[in-house]
């Protein structure tokens, strides 16, 4: 009797710690750990109506960043997730586009049921260039400065900048560029660089642009590990023999560093 007592009691201690096991994990996913880490980064996404051209570039301490950020589609428009970033979150928001879905409407049915909506930091731009964005708005101390600009068919974002002179310096170099969507897109990359950047460090930067008639991605250039990647970035454009570059100087070889003297990195 006294075995079976002993038994029982035994179970029933297993059943209560298991139980408090549960709760715990579920309460620390509703207190918030980020599923695919903190994707602390800047980044631009655009749109060329006329042209069926759109695309975006990214950049920072977080590795193959432009894998995890960009999202493209030819016809529809371009995605940036980041901050806690849900890479989910590209192709569902893209098939809200394509059916007919504003941008406003599709961020709203992303975020509605998301316990972690104010981490996200999230820039959507359709292919009539209607731009909308949303920021970390209860982000940690270590991811300021956050911030974002829009203008005529783009809108840059970042967050764990050097400061607001990132986001200031893409906005311009976006909208006094000459050349290609795409050319478009990387001088603002590395005017946010030359700016100052994620003031942890530079380990990774990509663009990519899709164009109407062609089947994925037309321009998917990517730096997935360096001590200067917008750099690096920025010579390999300048030395890839492709369609999608245009005018711009910066886009020809040989390849002149735009900003030797920059701004370092602060100590992460």
């Amino acid at each position: 009797m006294i075995r079976c007592l002993t038994c029982c009691l035994v179970v029933v201690v297993a059943l209560l710690v298991a139980a408090l096991l549960v709760a715990d994990g579920t309460r620390g996913q509703q207190a918030g750990v980020p599923e695919e880490g903190i994707t602390a980064t800047f980044s631009i996404a655009a749109v060329d109506p006329e042209l069926g051209i759109c695309g975006g570039a990214v950049a920072s301490k977080y590795p193959a960043v432009g894998k995890a950020v960009v999202f493209a589609r030819p016809g529809v428009g371009v995605l940036c997730t980041q901050h806690w970033n849900l890479s989910r979150f590209g192709p569902q928001s893209l098939d809200l586009l394509a059916k007919g879905k504003l941008p406003e409407e599709v961020l709203g049915e992303l975020l509605r049921d998301d316990p972690q909506r104010d981490q996200r930091q999230l820039a959507l731009v359709d292919m009539h260039g209607r731009a909308v964005l949303r920021h970390p708005t209860k982000a940690g101390k270590a991811s300021n400065y956050w911030g974002g600009m829009s203008g005529r068919y783009y809108a840059c974002q970042g967050n764990t900048l050097t400061g607001r002179e990132v986001i200031i310096a893409m906005s311009k170099a976006y909208e006094e560029t000459r050349g290609s969507l795409a050319d478009r897109l990387m001088a603002a990359l590395v005017a946010g660089d030359c700016a100052g950047g994620d003031h942890r460090g530079r380990l990774a930067a990509g663009i990519r642009v899709c164009k109407r008639g062609v089947d994925g991605y037309w321009l998917d250039l990517h730096i997935d590990k360096s001590n200067d990647a917008v750099i690096d970035l920025a010579r390999s454009y300048a030395e890839l023999k492709h369609e999608a570059k245009g005018e711009w100087a910066g886009a020809r070889a040989p390849f002149k560093h735009p900003c030797p003297k920059r701004p370092a990195p602060k100590a992460p």
